[in-house]
């Protein structure tokens, strides 16, 4: 029988949440944003220039949640659209002056958090937890590929298509 309390995506899903919540207080109330808000900030803080669809698949978020995070940040002008200048049929966005101070706002905090987190473990066990999260994200995109081709998903097939979270505050 499923002990679910043992079962392994359930933690990993509890933990995730309960540190997104942890660091969703710090952009919440003070910037009216959602945790998917953020993360879409964080990806191109990083990264400029994304469409929404780079965007999704770095998070590993919906495309919906996705869609709903941008049109929520281009409203209020934290982000703009630009047409790519390689391919004038691909939207890239970007992240305007509000946007890049909301971020330099927040990351700092979203990092000391994550300090906070990590100074609990000695240093072999920071270097081993990330030799496994690594591991974890291997073995899940080879998954992913897997049940691609078995789907007949040519594509799936070839590419790992796998969410790539950067470190850095992308809670």
């Amino acid at each position: 029988m499923l002990d679910l309390e043992r079962f392994l995506p359930y933690r990993l899903s509890v933990l995730s949440n309960r540190i997104s919540a942890d660091i969703a207080q710090l952009y919440e109330t003070r910037y009216d944003m959602a945790i998917p808000e953020w993360r879409v900030i964080a990806v191109l803080a990083r990264r400029p220039g994304l469409s929404a669809t780079e965007v999704a698949q770095r998070t590993a978020m919906d495309k919906v949640a996705v869609s709903r995070a941008v049109s929520a940040l281009l409203d209020a002008g934290r982000i703009q659209r630009d047409i790519d200048g390689d391919d004038r049929r691909k939207s890239v966005l970007r992240l305007t002056e509000a946007g890049r101070a909301v971020y330099e706002d927040v990351a700092p905090r979203a990092l000391a958090y994550e300090q906070r987190l990590l100074g609990a473990l000695r240093v072999d066990e920071r270097q081993a937890l990330d030799r496994l999260l690594a591991r974890m994200e291997q073995v899940t995109a080879e998954h992913r590929r897997e049940c691609r081709a078995a789907a007949g998903d040519p594509a799936g097939a070839r590419s790992g298509n796998g969410a790539q979270a950067s470190p850095g505050g992308e809670a």
